[in-house]
């Protein structure tokens, strides 16, 4: 198979989060701890800094190896999802992953997988900590997919653990309430491996307390160990608290490791996050006269964080392209958005987006009016078309949406 071939097979072939929701995920570690075991435990060679939370762990994710990057080491990146390429997930240095080690994977081992039944996610995790291995990296910054405790990633034994934030989402897997999620999010804390903690809650914060007591693990509440905020070229507000998680664990990595990070290499590399790593979509700028912004928040928690961000901007008339899959609590994120913009529902190019007729709809019973698109593309064009130089398109509500943007 050829690298098209290949990442088809993986998408189409088996469960994967991104395209199916509930019905991939699974809620055991058997398969993934079966699958390293297979390919020689490469997770064991890695030096690791693993990130979880419900926003902003991708940001922070790219934010460390960045600064890790200025600091001279050789530093691999796993995340997830990806916005255009698969191979957005698994990069080095910023470089993504070669296509023929993606195809040589797969070819090597897949009648292991099939005879395993394993999920696309698992595939990805044991490609992942693979690569990483055979090319001898320094550190590797490692995000959770979904949750923590049960998520294929947690196999690791990382220098640092971090978590950014808790927020009510995906809670048909992780429960109805902040404590629950904190509680799952909380798995990835292990035995005496300090813990950065992002952001807290009055719900959340006993949670990590007696997880980390339980586990002997020093705990860091970096929102208020952290003082001096750098400034850095991803500039959504929500950034606020992720640079505060960034220097935080990046003070651990210096003072309880053989990692030496300088002060200046600490501001460099939060100043070129996106020409270091080649993240994309975050309060991403796509153009001006009229200024139009794209961001891949999708949840109330991280929408919150961006409405608010908008409502400080000037503009004659504001245009918002909207998306969403089809799991979205609609009640909770849509009076967020302002009743006095336009709206261009559109349906992005996933089987687990909603109809826009359907978010049309919905959006109607909280004063939100617009008109249906069959695609983000077209949606787009029409806002376009129809501001003027003095106005702002917003372009969010899915990752879905953001993927389909030309970005670059």
């Amino acid at each position: 198979m050829n690298y098209q071939e290949t990442t088809n097979w993986m998408f189409n072939q088996l469960p994967m989060y991104q395209l199916q929701g509930a019905s991939a995920y699974k809620e055991d570690l058997t398969n993934i701890k079966l699958l390293a075991e297979h390919l020689g435990n490469p997770q064991k060679q890695l030096r690791c800094i693993h990130v979880a939370g419900t926003n902003g762990k991708g940001s922070t994710s790219h934010m460390l190896s960045s600064v890790l990057q200025e600091a001279g080491y050789k530093v691999g990146l796993y995340t997830s999802p990806h916005l255009k390429d698969f191979r957005e997930r698994i990069k080095i240095n910023g470089q993504e992953i070669s296509e023929e080690f993606v195809i040589e994977f797969i070819a090597k081992h897949k009648s292991f997988f099939e005879a395993n039944d394993m999920s696309f996610f698992e595939m990805t995790v044991g490609l992942a900590f693979d690569y990483f291995a055979s090319e001898k990296t320094d550190i590797a910054i490692i995000e959770v997919g979904l949750g923590g405790r049960l998520d294929a990633t947690n196999i690791i034994t990382p220098l640092v653990s971090v978590i950014t934030n808790i927020g009510l989402d995906h809670t048909q897997f992780l429960g109805n309430t902040l404590e629950a999620i904190a509680g799952e999010k909380a798995g990835i804390i292990k035995p005496n491996v300090p813990v950065v903690i992002g952001e807290y809650t009055v719900e959340t914060k006993p949670v990590f307390l007696a997880k980390a007591e339980e586990n002997n693990a020093p705990i860091y509440l970096a929102s208020d160990l952290i003082d001096q905020i750098y400034l850095s070229d991803l500039i959504g507000d929500y950034q606020f608290h992720n640079k505060k998680t960034v220097q935080q664990t990046i003070s651990i990595l210096n003072n309880e490791t053989d990692f030496k990070i300088s002060e200046e290499q600490l501001k460099e590399g939060l100043l070129h996050v996106v020409k270091n790593t080649g993240l994309q979509g975050r309060w991403q700028q796509l153009g001006e006269n009229p200024k139009i912004i794209c961001d891949t928040a999708h949840n109330k928690h991280g929408l919150s964080v961006v409405m608010n961000q908008l409502k400080k901007e000037k503009y004659e008339k504001l245009h918002i392209v909207l998306g969403v899959v089809n799991d979205k609590d609609l009640d909770s994120i849509l009076p967020l958005f302002p009743k006095e913009a336009h709206y261009y529902f559109c349906h992005p190019n996933s089987s687990r987006a909603l109809p826009a007729e359907t978010l049309q709809n919905a959006s109607q019973n909280f004063g939100l009016i617009g008109e249906k698109y069959d695609s983000v593309a077209i949606a787009f064009a029409e806002a376009k078309k129809n501001a003027s130089e003095s106005d702002f398109i917003y372009v969010g509500g899915s990752t879905f949406v953001v993927a389909e943007l030309p970005l670059n």
